[in-house]
């Protein structure tokens, strides 16, 4: 049922008393049959179980509270957003993902005359109930109606400037129907309160093509409002200076009709706009139109006072319409019984008359005659007009005044007043000239509301917006209210939220927060997104005062999918961030999931923007030697890495692990570089887990010094007679075989060391997978060789000679050495093949880099022992 517009087939289905509107018909299994077959004589019946009553969702937290009823599935709805698909969620944040292809949607199609007209019907405001009020003529704007066609006519556009209350509304109405059937797709009215102009764009774009769930981004919208031709009348323009000019240039062949005040923004130099000035009336036309208000001819003390309302409120129009209203309450007041009205549910206590009572005394006390009103009231007669009108409404005024000045559709005043014919205040409200029409709407008069509430109708105005949010809330989740319903209240909806957002009573802000959830999805799936955007922020704002860390969460999320709807993918990947640690801090699985996926989408949205920096690609790792195995590691270039282990040693063997560093293979001067591929930017999952690898590996790094150190170090009987694997052949000794290191002066020899046996061709050959290192030298100089903070310290009073000159590997040229060596050596080859010297000397503890474990370098290579 919508509550609004009910059709015909849902009168006479009304709910039951007791039962919940939202009550779901139950199973085929837990009907009961109306007829048990009958039990045996001689078997006792079964006690029957009640079957136990449904538990809502705020009891399910009791201990034994039962089973918890299933609550209505979500509503969700499908739409297109430029090249984007949306998927309206109410329950964890809008989805979107790229267009699939085949659902792009076509070019939209033009509107016929018929449609168009159907349309600008629908969106007029509803007649109030009641009897019609008179038409009033429009006094004096013959000459100003005519030049208004002829300049549209011409395809210019106007600016019509007017106070509130000249009757800027009527004579753009009239101009209107003149220019029905000049331009192609005839005439489009347009409202400009509160409207931006990219808002203004789209209502235009929806007037013209049809639009169902479909929504084309900015290009798109630029594009297809190019090519409109119409007359667009547009009133209570709030766009001034470069917005107006933006509007006007995005449809150059539309001739607009605008009306503002003169507190708008004026028009730039260069808008190319006809300026057309409103004021008020003469004497002889405001007194023609109070008559026709009142429908009779005035007396000459109402003659005299309204030529003192005409000086006093300069020919305003709306002035002498409220003033036409004072004079029938008087009447009605003085018990005339031509001027009561015939409508019975508008007629107020005092006003009902008897038929024996006396004319013009029925209704006042002692036949006491009711005087005209002063010339203050008759300025400023809103306070005076409501305390004789019924108490609904007067409670529809505190409503208006609470909402600041929107007032309520005619279908919510009975819940919202408690009144079941409440919605025939509107009616009244309208005949004393206190509202007036705002695009589908109403609103107070101009004046109105700041009179009412010098006169105390907004003390209660927070209590107001409460019950009306409140009620909205409900009636915006409601699956019977379709989307457009509820965007045509977004401004009621929006005013109603306005109060409640700072929070200064205990519960307002919570209920704030419940009408934006509930108004949210409908403003999206009704194509409304400005006010989408409004009641998101108010949302998130409330969310944030009543600590509701779930709910802001949903909020930011639903501004980041806005953000990149719009294509601001740094506002976009900001809220979604914010999002996305939110739900992580409740522990919403499902919300964090659909967080992710829109900002997957934005970082691949950000690939491809132009301006924007390379995404981060790792460079490829260096080659193994030909006899090493294992895996690649993740990264290349200067630094400390640990080695690969080389499945040439043996495992069996035992020695001390040697921490090397790795340095890039040098480039011959013929060499090209090696070209560096361009790999999509990891994501921040796979760079959290680099880092964490890269961690990892300094710290094993440093455990492998510790170990080594701790093992060369931490005993006085050292075995300095055992070879050690960071002897490398020396290149520039000019011999054939492996030399063997000088042993340390003050570390005298261990006989009862046993040196490992030679090789079968005397010869010990080093690993290929093995790295070079720093060996001891005779020479006693140290090297030049760069070295981490974390050098081999030996034992106290045992110090290692740094080598003289840095060794040589298969993957790197000797480096130069800071002292030239004692003698020549020759330069060793992979394989050599001189015999084992006789006499080695044993060798000094081994130098050691900090750069890691090194698995190849962990087994000793043999070396000859004495012969």
């Amino acid at each position: 049922m919508d509550p609004i517009d009910r059709g015909p087939e849902e009168y006479g289905h009304d709910e039951r008393a007791g039962e919940s509107a939202d009550s779901a018909r139950p199973p085929r299994a837990e009907i009961v049959p109306a007829v048990t077959p009958a039990a045996p004589s001689h078997v006792t019946p079964a006690p029957v179980t009640p079957a136990p009553a449904p538990v809502t969702p705020a009891l399910a937290h009791l201990k034994g509270a039962g089973p918890v009823t299933t609550p209505p599935p979500a509503r969700t709805v499908q739409l297109i957003s430029g090249e984007y698909l949306l998927t309206v969620n109410p329950v964890d944040g809008s989805e979107i993902e790229l267009c699939p292809p085949g659902r792009q949607p076509d070019v939209p199609a033009r509107r016929t005359a018929a449609e168009r007209a159907d349309l600008q019907r629908a969106g007029r405001p509803s007649v109030p109930p009641g009897p019609a009020a008179p038409p009033l003529p429009l006094l004096e704007r013959g000459a100003e109606r005519e030049r208004l066609a002829g300049l549209l006519g011409r395809g210019r556009s106007v600016r019509l400037t007017g106070a509130p209350g000249s009757g800027r509304t009527a004579l753009l109405e009239a101009v209107a129907a003149d220019c029905a059937d000049l331009a192609p797709d005839g005439v489009v009215r347009l409202s400009g309160h509160r409207r931006t102009t990219t808002e203004l764009l789209y209502e235009l774009y929806a007037a013209v093509h049809h639009s169902e769930l479909c929504r084309p981004d900015r290009a798109g919208l630029l594009e297809l409002v190019h090519d409109i031709g119409a007359v667009v009348v547009l009133d209570d323009l709030e766009l001034g200076g470069e917005a107006l000019d933006e509007l006007l240039a995005a449809t150059p062949e539309c001739a607009y009709l605008l009306a503002a005040t003169p507190d708008t923004d004026p028009p730039s130099a260069d808008a190319g706009l006809e300026e057309v000035a409103l004021g008020g009336l003469g004497r002889g036309s405001s007194l023609e139109l109070l008559e026709r208000v009142v429908e009779r001819a005035l007396t000459d003390e109402e003659a005299n006072w309204a030529g003192d309302l005409w000086f006093e409120s300069e020919g305003l129009p709306v002035r002498f319409v409220q003033a036409g209203a004072l004079l029938r309450q008087r009447d009605q007041l003085r018990g005339n019984p031509e001027a009561s009205d015939e409508f019975e549910p508008f007629v107020r206590p005092f006003e009902r008359i008897s038929d024996d009572a006396p004319p013009h005394t029925a209704g006042t006390p002692d036949g006491y005659d009711i005087p005209l009103p002063t010339l203050g009231e008759g300025a400023a007669p809103a306070v005076l007009l409501a305390s004789r009108l019924s108490e609904a409404a007067r409670a529809t005024l505190r409503f208006a005044v609470a909402l600041g000045g929107e007032v309520p559709h005619q279908a919510h005043l009975p819940a919202l007043v408690g009144d079941t014919h409440a919605d025939a205040a509107l009616g009244e409200l309208m005949s004393c000239g206190l509202l007036t029409p705002v695009g589908a709407r109403y609103r107070l008069a101009p004046g109105v509301a700041a009179q009412l509430e010098a006169k105390g109708y907004a003390d209660d105005a927070v209590a107001h917006a409460h019950t009306a949010a409140q009620h909205y809330a409900w009636w915006a989740g409601h699956p019977s209210v379709t989307p457009e319903r509820v965007a045509a209240e977004a401004d009621a909806l929006l005013a109603a939220m306005g109060p409640l957002v700072p929070g200064q009573e205990s519960g307002h802000p919570s209920a704030a927060v419940l009408l934006a959830r509930s108004a949210a999805p409908a403003f999206l799936a009704g194509l409304h997104w400005g006010a989408w955007e409004r009641v998101l922020r108010s949302g998130s704002e409330a969310a944030r005062i009543a600590g509701e860390v779930a709910e802001e969460a949903y909020f930011h999320h639903e501004l980041g999918v806005l953000a990149l709807c719009v294509g601001n993918l740094d506002r976009a990947r900001a809220e979604l961030e914010a999002s996305i640690g939110m739900r992580g801090a409740v522990a919403d699985k499902v919300g964090t999931v659909a967080g992710r996926r829109a900002l997957a989408l934005v970082t691949d949205r950000e690939g491809g923007r132009p301006g924007t920096s390379a995404p981060l690609a790792l460079p490829p790792g260096p080659a193994l030697p030909a006899g090493g195995g294992g895996a690649v590691p993740l990264g290349s270039g200067p630094g400390f890495v640990p080695d690969v282990a080389s499945p040439s040693v043996s495992a069996s063997d035992e020695s001390e692990t040697l921490v090397t560093r790795r340095e890039p293979p040098a480039l011959g001067p013929g060499t090209a570089p090696v070209p560096v591929p361009q790999r999509r930017r990891p994501a921040l999952g796979a760079r959290r887990n680099l880092v964490a690898a890269g961690a990892g590996a300094v710290l094993a790094a440093v455990l492998g010094t510790v170990v080594t150190l701790g093992a060369t170090s931490g005993t006085d009987n050292t075995q300095t007679d055992k070879v050690r694997t960071g002897q490398s052949p020396d290149a520039d000794n000019g011999e054939g075989d492996l030399p063997a290191d000088q042993p340390v002066d003050d570390v005298p020899p261990n006989p009862d060391a046993q040196l490992p046996a030679p090789t079968t061709s005397g010869s010990a050959v080093p690993s290929d997978s093995a790295s070079p290192s720093d060996s001891a030298s005779p020479s006693g100089t140290p090297s030049d060789s760069a070295s981490s903070p974390g050098d081999t310290s030996s034992e106290p009073g045992s110090p290692s000679k740094p080598p003289s000159k840095p060794p040589t590997s298969p993957s790197k040229p000797p480096s130069s050495p800071s002292n030239p060596p004692s003698s020549p050596s020759p330069t060793p080859s992979d394989e050599p093949t001189e015999e084992p010297s006789d006499t080695a000397p044993p060798p000094s503890s081994p130098q050691t880099t900090v750069s890691g474990p090194n698995p190849a370098l962990s087994e000793a290579s043999p070396e000859p022992g004495p012969a």
